[in-house]
């Protein structure tokens, strides 16, 4: 059985526009503007935007909704953190820090069009 991965997502056509294009992920299904689902190798990756027609997106028992951002967030594992780094911003896309140094290598936080983030990580060798 294959893992999923959702995202809560303001718009599922700019999420999609904005995996697809800068990270490399394709469409797997798309029945409804409010969910998706994408992928890119291993990774399943379900976009539901906040709604009250039922899914992921729906609001909570208690009244609460769901909402994007946070820390959360998948890795996605680079060859060169650098180049994809400069690829990205010419791309326009956004990060909520600038490359960091670990024990295990060096990270950035890429946010995705609703803030949701995908650390891009390259390995120490």
């Amino acid at each position: 059985m294959s893992q999923l991965v959702r995202y809560i997502v303001n718009d599922v056509s700019e999420a999609i526009a904005f995996y697809t294009e800068n990270l490399g992920f394709s469409v797997v299904m798309n029945p409804a503007p409010q969910f998706a689902i994408i992928t890119r190798d291993e990774l399943r990756l379900a976009l539901s935007s906040p709604s009250g027609r039922g899914g992921g997106g729906q609001p909570m028992p208690d009244g609460r909704s769901p909402q994007p951002g946070g820390w959360n967030r998948f890795v996605i594992e680079v060859d060169d953190l650098d180049a994809e780094v400069s690829r990205l911003r010419a791309a326009g896309t956004s990060f909520r820090n600038d490359i960091v140094e670990g024990v295990g290598g060096r990270q950035i936080l890429l946010e995705d069009p609703a803030g949701n983030l995908v650390e891009l990580f390259e390995q120490r060798t």
